[in-house]
C-alpha cells in the first residue's frame, strides 16, 4: 500500500493553515498552430485542495494544465504563483526554470522510458532542481528518492533497468520522480492511465494525502468522472476550450451538465453508504 509522502524527507510537514505557494491562471488564451483552443479561462489552484479538470477529448483540459506548468505558450492572460510568505503573487514567466521547478511539479501523460538507467536513477531526476552542476545526490536527495519510491510501490524494483518495465510500472516510476521533486503545487495529467485497479485507487488516495496531510495545491486532469468525484474538492468541467461549470462535484457533475458536454444521457446518484457520486452512462443496450 502507498504511505504518505514527504514524512521522512527532512522537510517539515505543511500546515494547511499556513501560507503556501499556489498556482493561478488568469484569463488564459491558448493556441495550437494559431488556432485558439482555450478561450479566456481562469483557474485557481488553492493550497490544501484538489482541482480536477474534466471534459471530452479536445476540450482543452490538458492544454490548460500544460500552460500552468509553462510547457505551453500563453497567448493571452498570465500564470502566477502565490508567495509562501504572503507577499504579492509572482508572474510565473519571470521565474527561472530551476526556481519554478522547486515550486511546481508536472506529471505529464507521455514520458519516454530512458534506456540504460535504473528505476532509482530515473526517480532521482526529480531532485534536479536542487542539485548544483554535476554534484552527486545529497543525503536529503537520497532520502527523498527512497521515500518517493516507497510511496509509489516501486522500491523493490529500484535496481531494475527501466527498459524492462511495463507501461503501468513506468507510470509509477515517473510518478515517484514527481514526488521526489517535493513541491507545494503538483499537476497531474491523467495519472491513472495504464494502471491496474489497485494502483488507480492508491494513486487517488495519494492525491488526497498530498491535499489533506500536506496542504499541497493539486491540479489533476482525469477522464473518469467517478474518479474525479472521488478525489476532487473542486471540479472544472470544460467544453470546447471554455469552462462549462465549476464548483463542488455534486454541483458540477449533474446529469444535465454531463449530457450537454458529452452528448450522452447519464444517470447520476449518490451511493447510500459512502455518499459518493455514481455516474451511469445510458447506451443503446440496457444492462441485463
Amino acid at each position: 500500500m502507498f504511505t504518505s509522502p514527504f514524512r521522512h524527507t527532512g522537510r517539515p510537514v505543511a500546515d494547511p493553515a499556513a501560507p503556501v505557494a499556489a498556482l493561478n491562471g488568469h484569463d488564459l488564451v491558448l493556441r495550437y498552430g494559431g488556432k485558439p483552443v482555450v478561450h479566456g479561462v481562469s483557474l485557481d489552484l488553492a493550497p490544501g485542495r484538489a482541482t480536477a479538470l474534466v471534459g471530452p477529448n479536445g476540450s482543452g483540459k490538458s492544454t490548460l494544465l500544460r500552460a500552468l506548468s509553462r510547457l505551453h505558450r500563453v497567448d493571452g492572460g498570465r500564470v502566477t504563483l502565490g508567495a509562501p510568505d504572503g507577499r504579492p503573487e509572482r508572474d510565473a514567466a519571470l521565474l527561472s526554470p530551476r526556481q519554478f521547478a522547486r515550486e511546481v511539479t508536472l506529471f505529464s501523460q507521455s514520458r519516454p522510458a530512458p534506456q540504460g538507467l535504473t528505476v532509482s536513477e530515473v526517480v532521482a531526476f526529480g531532485r534536479h532542481p536542487y542539485r548544483r552542476g554535476f554534484a552527486g545526490l545529497t543525503a536529503e536527495d537520497r532520502t527523498a528518492v527512497d521515500h518517493a519510491m516507497g510511496v509509489t510501490g516501486v522500491r523493490d524494483m529500484a535496481g531494475r533497468p527501466v527498459g524492462e518495465l511495463s507501461g503501468g510500472e513506468m507510470q509509477r516510476v515517473w510518478l515517484a520522480a514527481c514526488l521526489a521533486q517535493d513541491t507545494d503545487v503538483v499537476l497531474l495529467d491523467e495519472p491513472t492511465n495504464h494502471l491496474d485497479l489497485r494502483y488507480q485507487i492508491e494513486t487517488l488516495d495519494l492525491v488526497r494525502d498530498l491535499v489533506e496531510e500536506h496542504g499541497i495545491a493539486v491540479g489533476i486532469v482525469l477522464h473518469d468522472l467517478d474518479q474525479a468525484s472521488r478525489v476532487a474538492d473542486t471540479i472544472v468541467l470544460m467544453r470546447s476550450g471554455r469552462v462549462h461549470a465549476a464548483g463542488a462535484p455534486a454541483d458540477v457533475l449533474t446529469a444535465e451538465n454531463i449530457g450537454e458536454v458529452y452528448d450522452i444521457r447519464v444517470e447520476v446518484s449518490a451511493d447510500p453508504r459512502t455518499g459518493r457520486l455514481r455516474i451511469d452512462p445510458i447506451g443503446r443496450h440496457p444492462a441485463v
